[in-house]
């Protein structure tokens, strides 16, 4: 009998295929999502003073039944302890994990906000399953230009810090670039065009220097998303189970190929 119902419960809570499966994720998101509007309207300091006893019934009230979940999550599972260290078994602990941290440390319920990423179950609930290959060919390509841009954000950071000081030496603390890390945080600012204005370069020099920062920043932009699409490109344009070669674009190695039959060189996203 307990086992039976064990089964029941690990089948509603963890598929998503008959009706009363997808009645509780439905249900699931929706507590979800009043959960997290309690955290942000308890953030509001007018209407935290005017519901503050609402709100902290409100949270635990979520806290417990959320906690009273995950319990049961851990004692339906087939394999426990695989689930707890799951992606969504570490998301279902912060959900909870923050109201109890908060009677010991003050703020640490805004920690909640975690609980929307909870909400990515909806993919399952709608049968959304389709859009995971195209999800998937992002992550590869993401990942096969994660050393690229790698290189790039470093050398980045090199010129910044050397546009920073240069900077630094142009204007001086008297216009407001005070020392060189303040001056390399206008340089990162100005570079990536977001430009917030609460340091600019007042001597004639310092505004042509900040000119040609500005105009080199679109081309620099411009960098990652070249290196993404070309490998989303290979990925995309890769046959299933096939490898393509970063180097010459060679296609159609076979799993296992550690080098590449056009030009010899390692096959590293293999």
């Amino acid at each position: 009998m307990a086992e039976n119902f064990r089964h029941r419960c690990r089948r509603i809570i963890f598929d998503s295929n008959k009706s009363d499966e997808k009645l509780f994720d439905i249900l699931l998101i929706i507590a979800i999502s009043l959960s997290v509007i309690v955290v942000l309207a308890e953030s509001i300091e007018s209407v935290r003073s005017q519901y503050a006893g609402l709100l902290l019934g409100l949270e635990w009230g979520f806290t417990i039944l959320f906690t009273i979940e995950y319990i049961i999550r851990i004692w339906a599972a087939e394999k426990p302890w695989k689930y707890i260290r799951s992606f969504y078994g570490i998301i279902d602990l912060l959900a909870i994990l923050p109201s109890y941290l908060d009677l010991l440390i003050p703020g640490a319920r805004y920690l909640m906000l975690f609980r929307i990423v909870r909400v990515l179950r909806i993919f399952r609930v709608l049968k959304l399953v389709k859009y995971i290959g195209d999800a998937n060919i992002l992550l590869s390509a993401i990942a096969a230009s994660a050393r690229k841009i790698g290189i790039f954000i470093f050398a980045v950071l090199t010129l910044v810090t050397i546009l920073g000081s240069v900077m630094y030496l142009i204007e001086g603390p008297d216009n407001g670039f005070t020392s060189i890390p303040k001056s390399v945080y206008w340089a990162i600012v100005t570079l990536t065009t977001v430009g917030y204005g609460d340091i600019s370069p007042q001597t004639p020099m310092g505004q042509l220097f900040a000119s040609i920062i500005m105009i080199t920043g679109y081309g620099i932009i411009a960098v990652p998303t070249g290196i993404v699409t070309v490998e989303l490109s290979k990925v995309s344009s890769a046959p299933p189970g096939k490898i393509v070669c970063d180097n010459c674009g060679a296609k159609n190695h076979p799993r296992g190929a550690i080098f590449c039959y056009n030009c010899g060189a390692s096959l590293e996203n293999d």
